[in-house]
């Protein structure tokens, strides 16, 4: 069965400052970042990895091309694993956004909401669960391949294939340049790490 590494990507200054980034352009990996994907990319430097698939966002492929590097492996952009469309959220604080109701809903029953003015949780599952499937259908049994992305989507797609409701996926953890695996076949599937870091 292949395995799938789900990599979010790396430290930057929206994160540091607790902002939703969400599509906005230019948001680079920071200093941070780009220390911690180097020391995510160097342990992995022995998976044998097929391919690297990226989010088209900057900080994306970013953190795809440090991994990517080692393997000798050019990054392929894949529009459907771009970060959730958070619409009129986009580039506000968090802080001041936890104190809405909407919030709530989104912590607590995450499948019935869409983020004002854009992306419906239940259809960014789906968009992302659809891409994962074309990418592996790609592959051979035995192959490796990593997805670099964002937060919340590597999130809904670790749910999808546990089996999990979509109103517990934020149950789970995905910190920056993290990386969770899953063996997806036929016949079920197996995670086998979730959010591991280098010296975690």
């Amino acid at each position: 069965m292949p395995i799938v590494h789900l990599i979010r990507h790396g430290h930057n200054d929206y994160v540091k400052k607790g902002l939703l980034a969400g599509r906005l352009p230019g948001v680079h990996l920071n200093e941070k970042g780009r220390t911690e994907v180097a020391a995510l990319a160097e342990a992995m430097k022995d998976t044998p990895l097929k391919a690297v698939y990226s989010s088209p966002l900057d900080r994306a492929l970013e953190t795809a091309r440090i991994v990517a590097r080692l393997h000798g492996l050019q990054v392929e952009r894949r529009p459907n694993l771009i970060e959730t469309a958070l619409g009129d959220w986009e580039g506000k604080s968090v802080k001041r956004l936890s104190r809405e109701r909407r919030w709530r809903q989104l912590q607590e029953n995450p499948s019935q909401f869409r983020f004002p003015g854009g992306e419906w949780m239940v259809e960014q599952q789906a968009r992302l669960v659809k891409e994962v499937e074309t990418l592996w259908a790609r592959h051979k049994i035995k192959d490796h391949f990593a997805i670099i992305g964002h937060a919340d989507p590597l999130k809904l797609i670790v749910a999808h294939y546990l089996g999990l409701p979509l109103d517990l996926f934020q149950r789970l953890a995905m910190d920056t340049a993290s990386v969770s695996a899953l063996m997806i076949g036929e016949k079920g599937t197996k995670l086998l790490r979730l959010n591991w870091k280098p010296n975690k």
